[in-house]
């Protein structure tokens, strides 16, 4: 099977809805996303390293940042579904402010899970701009997969 590049556009981004669990919220209006890596490593070096540094990777994070524009409803005002679950989401705390978050390009058999904590990107604009949106999603925990229906 040949490989081919494939569309960052083509990558969808869902919110499960904390108030009705199994309840996906397609995140709307998305342009641009990066995936971040870090990690946590450990100093191992001791005087039998001959002066070479050693260390062991011990932790690893992920984040994932969505941004593109505001969107709501031009009679009631109300934001966007998938923003405002993002939006609700982010004034939670503790045990509460963890919800859970995929990811997927079309042609994916399987959705990435994770269960993240998010904060809000800064939100606005130039005079000839439309509003722009954008919220971090650090992960908490390992990634889990689920087939798609």
């Amino acid at each position: 099977m040949a490989q081919q590049k494939y569309n960052a556009r083509d990558v969808d981004f869902q919110i499960e809805d904390f108030l009705s669990p199994g309840t996906w919220i397609t995140i709307e209006e998305i342009n641009t996303f990066s995936k971040s890596h870090e990690e946590e490593t450990a100093d191992t070096t001791v005087f039998t390293s001959q002066g070479q540094a050693e260390s062991q990777k011990m932790q690893i994070a992920k984040s994932m940042t969505i941004e593109g524009f505001r969107k709501r409803d031009n009679v009631t005002g109300a934001i966007a579904p998938g923003q405002a679950k993002v939006e609700a989401l982010s004034e939670r705390l503790g045990e509460e402010s963890l919800g859970r978050f995929r990811f997927s390009h079309k042609n994916d058999t399987t959705w990435s899970v994770w269960t993240a904590h998010v904060n809000l990107g800064d939100q606005g604009g130039g005079n000839n701009d439309k509003v722009g949106w954008a919220a971090t999603f650090t992960r908490s925990g390992a990634e889990t997969t689920v087939a798609k229906p």
